[in-house]
């Protein structure tokens, strides 16, 4: 098993369950997502919850510094004294959440967009994205291990079953692209489900814009919040203040059938919606990007 060991107090570390905690243990798999990362020696990068340092150790190796948050204040000791032992001083270790850290404060440590490279916890793994959706202009390429169910949604296509909201809202900001299939047998503990490293790329977003960002993820969560419902149907109980008329009005502008359901769409088939919904909605303005 690599980097087994016992924690500051000489007790073996035992792994906490309500943090998510699976530890990547096959070194060749470090190895390979590192490579498919495709990381230049005058990079630093972002690691999201390095553990025991599986990726941090090697990481850093082969660029010019890695900035790793860990929420588990225990593992900052123990990998810090690995990264000592093994005589790498370009890893900065920060203690915190990365849910609630500021990327200004993060900001400080790269020039340019962010690098990101991470074996995210089942339990964040899609507040992380959303939280970097919100701030897609200072991302750059990230990396990331995501349980394989979840990796599925985020490179779907329309008319599966994986498809959804979540799919569209990431694949506005980034091209999403699958990597690398992680079988569960690679950590510890072994988890239920595999797992996917896949590359999601900030700097080469969907080529249409939305006319009102925040307009466009209202209308793509509205038209998933009933899946087996019609999308006129669907979007008349997320969006009250959209009157049938005006949904069907809009749907027809748009080419749109009112009888499809919404896993039928594109994302080209949702940019119109949002702009021929947001022409007649008095309060598309003022919805904020961030909302």
């Amino acid at each position: 098993m690599a980097f087994a060991g016992s924690s500051k107090a000489g007790q073996p570390f035992r792994p906490k369950k309500r943090l998510g905690q699976n530890f990547l243990v096959d070194p060749t798999i470090s190895d390979k997502i590192i490579s498919l990362a495709g990381f230049s020696a005058d990079d630093t990068v972002l690691e999201i919850g390095p553990g025991k340092g599986a990726l941090t150790l090697p990481l850093a190796r082969r660029v010019k510094h890695v900035v790793a948050v860990e929420m588990d204040v225990q593992l900052v000791e123990w990998l810090g004294g690995s990264l000592k032992k093994a005589g790498l001083g370009n890893v900065t270790l920060l203690h915190g959440d990365i849910l609630k850290l500021d990327w200004q404060m993060l900001r400080k440590h790269f020039q340019g967009r962010i690098p990101v490279i991470g074996n995210l916890p089942y339990n964040i793994s899609s507040p992380v994205l959303e939280k970097m959706c919100q701030s897609p202009q200072w991302m750059g390429q990230a990396v990331l291990m995501f349980q394989k169910e979840v990796a599925q949604r985020l490179t779907a296509t329309p008319g599966t079953k994986a498809y959804g909201a979540l799919t569209l809202l990431v694949q506005y900001h980034a091209r999403v692209l699958s990597l690398l299939k992680v079988l569960k047998g690679s950590f510890f503990p072994v988890p239920k489900v595999d797992s996917m490293v896949v590359s999601v790329d900030f700097e080469k977003p969907w080529p249409q814009r939305a006319v009102h960002e925040a307009f466009f993820k209202k209308v793509v969560k509205g038209a998933f919040a009933h899946r087996r419902k019609t999308i006129l149907n669907s979007l008349k109980g997320a969006m009250p203040d959209q009157t049938r008329e005006s949904l069907l009005t809009a749907l027809a502008a748009c080419d749109i059938a009112s009888g499809k359901r919404a896993e039928a769409l594109e994302m080209g088939d949702f940019l119109r919606l949002s702009s021929a919904l947001s022409i007649d909605n008095a309060t598309a303005n003022n919805y904020s990007p961030d909302a």
